[in-house]
């Protein structure tokens, strides 16, 4: 047994004690990821640095499966306004705020046309939205200049019963798409009533009716009829979709799940003294219950364009935008309301997301535009703090840099994010996909990249990445060619440039097949187990393989354990393997984590390696009951002699162990 010493302001505690503790203890510590929290029907934002905000839900919660509920919340710590006079400025963050914020252009969008589904009738919609515009001096949009128009949700105008609740849903939506794009038409779909035959009839009804944007700021619990209704109401190609990701913090709800749409996340929006003048952190709390939704869907598959590893099936969110109450927006509703309040929720971040899709233009046809923010990620504000709960991985309910799950990919900053080409200058510079790629390891290739420009006279330049070893575009033609060497799984981005700075950019996939007809089966590691007792083949720090009984191995008796001490300390384990040419290679580990760590902090880290790619970093964070298995992909290093190597790290106090067995470094 290691000994310890007390080091730091916090008690350091020796290695793992409490392995025997029952799941229900573990859970009480925080050693264990909990399931997500159902909807409630109040909401507070706790999330730091804010404190909790009184709101109320416009809608009530879901009372049975396939009925979904508003996801707008109201401010109820402070006093409606009627229509102010114009020296009173309405709370809450107005059109020329989030233009700030999220760097959107003065004035796009103009002919677009963003509808919005709610369910009910708001009866005072047009005038209440004439209100909203009037004090921001925005254009009039109403029904008689062809800016405004409400249907029902056959495009009628047999308008369903008014509702108090969801007209406030529907003020906030038409508020928001007003803020963000003044130039855009809006076309509002009322369904029947709240369950998700109707509400997708309505999103079917848009489409019919020309909007190339949809947003929906409601949802429900996932069931497994969902996979029908994303074929029935969502599978609309050439249209961007987006759907609030939902306000009761970690967990997962539906439409949000659907993989053809946007599933849309939230922040709390803060102004700031840095460069951007602003800065965004999770709506919700470590603790959960409230805040924006996130997660792994239990039915709906994973679209292709998501590449995130510790969900199999769709992860939500994919962006976000400002949703926490507690920085909300201004909002005028008079049918259900007094006047000016301030809301939010993810009801907010899914309109406003709409209609920055409008602001980058038309979406490619046979598109899905949930996949653009996946391929222009420097094009969003990478929301890097803050948590809606815990879970495992911890990456679906905590920020991180890059992707999670409470915020997606980040925030908009500008609208290159949402465009099909990625265009960044006045010029749309489209790059045609030509489909994936596959060539035999050794061979020669010469492909043709064909891309054209909005202007006439424009010069492109061609640019590219993740192209197979070997490969390389020529920067006047777009013409690839090369002798494809390394055999594997690629995906390339070609990107062709005008005199303008105008871009557009296209990705596919390319498989380079081995030589000689195949691969052999096998599997590379040695002592894969750590069953000798020792380490070799591997190279391992003092006492990191281990077989004492205060920590079981996942099978026989022996395991690498690293850290574990409540102190400053480093643990490293590694093996060097060549990967035959023309394999598919898979890595694979058995891992446990505890920790006597608290709070929402990763404060002790393993870090996964491949040769110089890191696969994986784990924290504290990921601290859980028993063994999970861990898998990826190496098939990209085959050819290559690779070092595997874990990186644990710890803190000045308090243990984190991570116990890792039964690895395999297998080809086929």
């Amino acid at each position: 047994m290691r000994h310890h010493t007390p080091s730091g302001p916090r008690l350091p505690k020796p290695r793992r004690l409490f392995a025997a503790l029952p799941a229900l203890a573990l859970a009480a510590t925080g050693l264990l990821a909990v399931t997500a929290p159902t909807a409630t029907a109040t909401a507070a934002s706790d999330s730091a640095p804010h404190s909790a905000v009184a709101t109320k839900r416009l809608c009530a919660a879901p009372s049975h499966p396939g009925e979904m509920a508003c996801l707008a919340l109201a401010r109820t710590d402070i006093a409606q306004q009627a229509t102010p006079a114009p020296d009173i400025t309405p709370s809450g963050y107005g059109p020329s705020d989030l233009a700030s914020a999220y760097n959107l252009p003065a004035s796009a969008g103009s002919g677009a046309t963003v509808a919005i589904v709610d369910a009910q009738d708001d009866p005072n919609a047009e005038s209440d939205l004439a209100a909203y515009r009037s004090q921001y001096g925005l254009p009039a949009c109403t029904t008689a200049n062809g800016c405004f128009k409400k249907v029902d949700q056959r495009g009628g105008t047999s308008y369903p019963t008014a509702d108090s609740g969801w007209a406030g849903e529907i003020s906030l939506d038409v508020d928001m798409v007003s803020a963000v794009c003044p130039n855009c038409h809006i076309l509002l779909v009322e369904s029947d009533d709240a369950n998700m035959g109707n509400l997708g009839a309505a999103v079917n009804t848009a489409v019919s009716m020309g909007a190339k944007y949809v947003s929906n700021s409601y949802g429900g619990s996932e069931d497994s009829t969902d996979p029908s209704s994303d074929s029935s109401y969502f599978n609309h190609p050439g249209v961007a979709i987006t759907v609030s990701s939902g306000d009761s913090g970690y967990g997962v709800e539906y439409p949000a799940a659907s993989q053809y749409v946007t599933a849309v996340g939230g922040t709390s929006l803060n102004r700031a003294s840095n460069a951007r003048g602003w800065n965004e952190s999770v709506w919700g709390s470590s603790s959960g219950g409230n805040g924006a939704g996130s997660g792994c869907s239990t039915y709906d598959p994973k679209p292709a364009w998501q590449k995130d590893t510790g969900c199999s099936k769709r992860t939500v969110a994919d962006v976000s935008a400002v949703a926490d109450p507690a920085t909300g927006v201004a909002v005028y509703q008079t049918y259900g309301g007094s006047g000016w309040n301030v809301y939010g929720g993810t009801s907010a971040s899914s309109p406003i997301i709409a209609a920055v899709y409008a602001l980058a233009g038309t979406p490619a046809v046979g598109t899905t535009p949930a996949s653009y923010p996946y391929a222009h990620t420097s094009s969003l504000n990478d929301v890097t703090s803050g948590a809606n709960g815990s879970c495992s991985p911890s990456y679906l309910c905590t920020a991180g840099a890059g992707y999670d799950g409470p915020t997606g990919l980040g925030t908009p900053n500008g609208t290159a994010a949402f465009t099909s080409g990625g265009s960044t200058g006045g010029n749309t510079v489209t790059v045609t996909n030509p489909g994936n790629q596959s060539s035999a390891q050794g061979s020669s290739v010469s492909l043709q990249i064909h891309a054209s420009d909005s202007a006439s006279g424009q010069t492109l330049s061609y640019t590219a990445s993740g192209l197979p070893a070997g490969l390389s575009v020529n920067s006047s033609t777009g013409l690839i060619t090369g002798t494809a060497n390394t055999a594997g799984s690629y995906t390339a981005t070609v990107t062709a440039t005008d005199g303008t700075g105008a871009s557009g950019s296209t990705t596919f996939g390319w498989t380079v097949t081995g030589s000689g007809g195949g691969c052999t089966a096998a599997q590379l590691l040695g002592n894969p187990g750590f069953e000798t007792g020792s380490a070799a083949p591997w190279t391992a720090s003092a006492g990191v393989i281990d077989n004492s009984s205060s920590e079981p191995a996942h099978s026989g008796s022996w395991k690498a354990w690293l850290d574990g001490y409540g102190t400053t300390h480093t643990d490293t384990l590694s093996q060097s393997v060549t990967i035959p040419a023309g394999c598919k290679a898979t890595l694979s580990f058995y891992l446990h984590i505890d920790t006597a760590e608290t709070g929402t902090t990763a404060y002790d880290k393993l870090t996964v390696q491949a040769g110089t790619t890191t696969l994986a970093t784990f924290s504290n964070l990921d601290a859980g009951n028993g063994y999970t298995l861990r898998s990826y992909d190496l098939s990209s290093l085959a050819g290559q002699t690779v070092t595997v190597k874990f990186t644990g790290t710890e803190d000045s106090s308090l243990q984190t162990s991570f116990v890792i067995d039964d690895t395999a470094l297998t080809t086929s």
